[in-house]
């Protein structure tokens, strides 16, 4: 399966599925339909089976499916079967809250290399780290096999950033700085900033107040 057939909405939904199946593993499900899953996610049961049925077939009709196995092949396609190094640029306060997260390591996320503009801060330690001055990324990045990268910037420092991993080998970037990243074809980019989510919802709060 070409990775480019794949919508981009239904490898999202399938770490919705991944999360539904390891509840069902805890609670001791061996067999789950798809209505089952769809009640837990809020997904119509067809939507499941379509969008499974990219990347293949799992599951017997009217018997549903075997949830180790479909949670196998779930990790196996979005590849959580191996450990995956991170570099982690921008060392304020939410890099270093990210930095100490533990989160990230138990699912296979490991940061690895940490970066920063700020001469106070390269070459002092944090989370077990030594901060690299951010133009060491061209040398650090490939030579840790790093694909991954979170930014953790002030907006106007982002793109700059960006280019210069994405030079360096990353194709994925987790950004939490509020601005809109020109990467090229070929590199994923995930906007997580919480201050635009918390902006975009007080709308729904307000009602008419605002018109």
């Amino acid at each position: 399966m070409n990775q480019r057939t794949v919508p981009d909405v239904v490898v999202r939904r399938l770490t919705q599925y991944y999360y539904a199946l390891r509840s069902c593993q805890e609670r001791g499900l061996e067999i789950v339909s798809s209505q089952l899953l769809g009640e837990m996610l809020n997904v119509t049961a067809a939507q499941i089976r379509k969008d499974l049925s990219f990347f293949g077939g799992f599951g017997k009709q009217g018997i549903g499916y075997n949830v180790e196995t479909l949670l196998e092949h779930v990790q196996r396609i979005l590849g959580l079967k191996q450990e995956w190094p991170v570099a982690l640029v921008g060392l304020g306060n939410l890099g270093r809250a990210l930095l100490h997260y533990q989160g990230f390591a138990q699912e296979g996320f490991k940061i690895v290399a940490a970066f920063d503009a700020d001469p106070r801060k390269v070459g002092t330690s944090a989370g077990g780290l030594t901060i690299h001055d951010d133009k060491e990324i061209s040398q650090t990045v490939p030579a840790m096999g790093i694909r991954i990268a979170i930014l953790a910037l002030p907006p106007d420092k982002a793109q700059e950033v960006a280019e210069s991993l994405v030079k360096a080998g990353v194709r994925a970037l987790l950004n939490y700085a509020p601005v809109t990243l020109k990467v090229p074809e070929g590199v994923w980019v995930r906007q997580m900033d919480p201050l635009v989510a918390l902006q975009s919802m007080t709308y729904y709060l307000v009602g008419n107040e605002a018109l």
